[in-house]
C-alpha cells in the first residue's frame, strides 16, 4: 500500500466532501499518522471509510466522523479539553495537536496504556490520560473550554453541561440507532445553554451512560 497516496485520497475524497475544509484540521490530518494507531491487524484499512474493531468492543470511528467533530469544536490553544474515550489514541493526538490540554478518559486501562505509548512516540505531551469512566463527566480537571464524547449517548447527562466553561462547546452524538444527531451545546452563561443539531450519524453508544426512564403502559 502507498501510505501517503491513501492518506492523501482519504483527505481529498472523504473528508473534504464531508464539509471539513479548515485548512488546520486538513494539514494535521496530513502529518499525524493515523497508521500508527490502528490495530496492527487492520493496518491496510487505516485510511478506510468505516469503523475499525479496537477490541474489547469499541471501535476507532470513521475518519471522515473524526474531522467533522473537529473541525466543529473550533478549538485554540488556550482550551483545557476532556476527551471521554480514548481508544486508540488517534483522536486524542489530533486534539493535543489543536489545545493547550487534553485530558482523555478510558474505562478500559489497556487502551489508555496503549495510547499514552503512542503518544510518547509522537512527541506529544500536553495530553493527560486516565483511567476511568467519564460517562458523567470527569470534574477534576474542569472547567473545560471543549468536550468530545466519542461514543453516543440517548440523552446529554447534565453533568457533562456542568463542566463546561462559560463559552465552552460539547459536541455529542445523541439518540439512538438508527439514527442519531451530532449536537453542539454551547454554554452561554452559569444558567444557559445553545443546542444545534449538526448532521445525522450512527456510532455505538457511550457504555455505563444512564438511560431515561421510559414509561410502562
Amino acid at each position: 500500500m502507498d501510505v501517503e497516496h491513501a492518506r492523501s485520497n482519504m483527505i481529498e475524497s472523504q473528508i473534504r466532501t464531508w464539509e471539513v475544509l479548515d485548512q488546520t484540521i486538513l494539514d494535521l490530518l496530513a502529518a499525524v499518522k493515523r497508521e500508527d494507531f490502528v490495530p496492527a491487524q487492520y493496518r491496510v484499512l487505516a485510511f478506510a471509510d468505516m469503523e475499525i474493531p479496537l477490541g474489547h468492543g469499541e471501535v476507532m470511528l470513521a475518519p471522515r466522523l473524526e474531522a467533522r467533530m473537529l473541525q466543529e469544536l473550533t478549538l485554540t490553544r488556550a482550551d483545557n479539553v476532556l476527551e471521554v474515550g480514548t481508544g486508540s489514541g488517534y483522536v486524542t493526538a489530533l486534539l493535543a495537536n489543536l489545545c493547550g490540554q487534553v485530558v482523555s478518559v478510558e474505562r478500559i486501562e489497556e487502551f489508555s496504556h496503549s495510547a499514552a505509548r503512542k503518544l510518547a512516540g509522537h512527541g506529544l505531551t500536553n495530553a493527560r490520560l486516565e483511567a476511568g469512566d467519564a460517562a458523567d463527566g470527569w470534574a477534576s480537571h474542569a472547567p473545560y473550554e471543549a468536550i468530545l464524547l466519542t461514543g453516543s449517548v440517548p440523552v446529554l447527562p447534565d453533568a457533562l453541561r456542568r463542566q463546561l466553561a462559560i463559552g465552552g462547546r460539547l459536541l455529542a452524538v445523541i439518540g439512538d440507532q438508527p439514527v442519531m444527531t451530532a449536537t453542539l451545546i454551547t454554554r452561554v452563561s452559569d444558567t444557559a445553554f445553545e443546542s444545534a443539531g449538526l448532521f445525522e450519524t450512527s456510532i455505538p453508544p457511550l457504555r455505563n451512560v444512564q438511560r431515561p426512564g421510559r414509561f410502562v403502559f
